[in-house]
């Protein structure tokens, strides 16, 4: 079991700590375009045009002929973005943790972390989507895929929901589905809209916990990570955004500071909930005397693609059930 955590908070802090170390600046606030947007105007639908040539997040540039009839995806979020924008078809290899949609599930597995670069060249696709995060583990993977003749874009790690439009965008672009990567990007600004508007009038302001791995070594997302961006958006504080990044918190110390509400970012574990209840010396935890310990659902909320919107909703209603009428 605790092999089995360890393998998943790797592959979580793979896509995340990039948000504590990779920044030069940081901003107060989230950067989020507010402005609704139901459909798409027909102007403003961008005409495919190829070839089209694009540069990637390490400084590479890629020339597309056409748009790529074979795609291998590297990381669960280039995935989903993929079969949002309609191609599954097109999709023939997978990262090993790619569980969504179910269709992914049945797609040529290439490896997590460490994938198999014979397998890849093998498929010979036409373009292969790799991402910024893995970087520290696979760049000499990447360079052999570029050496055997592949063209590989490294998809750029978002910080923050304006990247992940961007990213999104981007991809339908080298994809030929601009109009449909900008139909996406519209539902997730009118989804974040409809989420900040109903807790912004929530008045008193809750302090949370989030916790990404159980006793006895609790991880917990601080300042400068996607997750207290998502806090800040529905207007929660985070009681470890003091320090940066992700890092180990004492439990004392989650006793000392006393949160509102206690956010389980895991499921790898069928009692996860209940096992924050029983722990030792949190019974005086006003999360654990209101009942506010609250699951969910971690690809939603760490995987920055379609579905991260429906992961600010649901942070949201864990805080504040009474803003949804819940």
């Amino acid at each position: 079991m605790k092999k089995m955590w360890k393998l998943w908070l790797m592959s979580v802090l793979a896509v995340l700590l990039l948000a504590a170390c990779g920044t030069t600046t940081t901003e107060d606030q989230p950067k989020v375009d507010g402005t609704p947007q139901d459909e798409v105007a027909q102007d403003d639908v961008i005409e495919e045009a190829f070839p089209v040539t694009l540069t990637d997040a390490v400084g590479n540039e890629i020339t597309l002929e056409k748009a790529p009839a074979t795609i291998v995806s590297m990381t669960p979020s280039n995935t989903e973005i993929l079969f949002a924008l309609g191609l599954a078809t097109e999709i023939i290899g997978v990262n090993d943790y790619d569980n969504y949609p179910a269709e992914a599930l049945e797609k040529e597995k290439i490896g997590g972390m460490q994938f198999d670069v014979e397998k890849i060249v093998a498929m010979n696709p036409e373009i292969v989507f790799a991402h910024e995060s893995g970087l520290s583990t696979g760049a000499e993977g990447l360079q052999q895929l570029r050496d055997a003749g592949l063209p590989v874009f490294v998809v750029k790690n978002a910080l923050d929901f304006e990247e992940t439009y961007t990213s999104i965008k981007t991809i339908g672009q080298a994809t030929g589905k601009s109009a449909e990567a900008e139909k996406i990007v519209a539902d997730m600004k009118a989804k974040v809209v409809e989420v900040t508007t109903k807790v912004a009038s929530v008045e008193n302001k809750k302090t949370v916990f989030v916790e990404t791995s159980p006793a006895p070594e609790i991880y917990t997302p601080g300042n400068n990570t996607f997750m207290n961006q998502i806090l800040e958006m529905v207007g929660a504080e985070n009681i470890a955004a003091d320090q940066e990044g992700w890092f180990m918190m004492d439990p004392e110390e989650i006793v000392n500071r006393n949160p509102e509400v206690i956010i389980v970012m895991y499921s790898y574990i069928d009692t996860a909930v209940e096992d924050v209840y029983k722990r030792n010396g949190f019974d005086s935890i006003t999360a654990i005397k209101n009942e506010a310990v609250v699951q969910v659902d971690e690809n939603k909320t760490s995987r920055t693609g379609p579905r991260l919107a429906e992961g600010l909703e649901e942070v949201a209603k864990a805080i504040y059930p009474e803003a949804f009428g819940e």
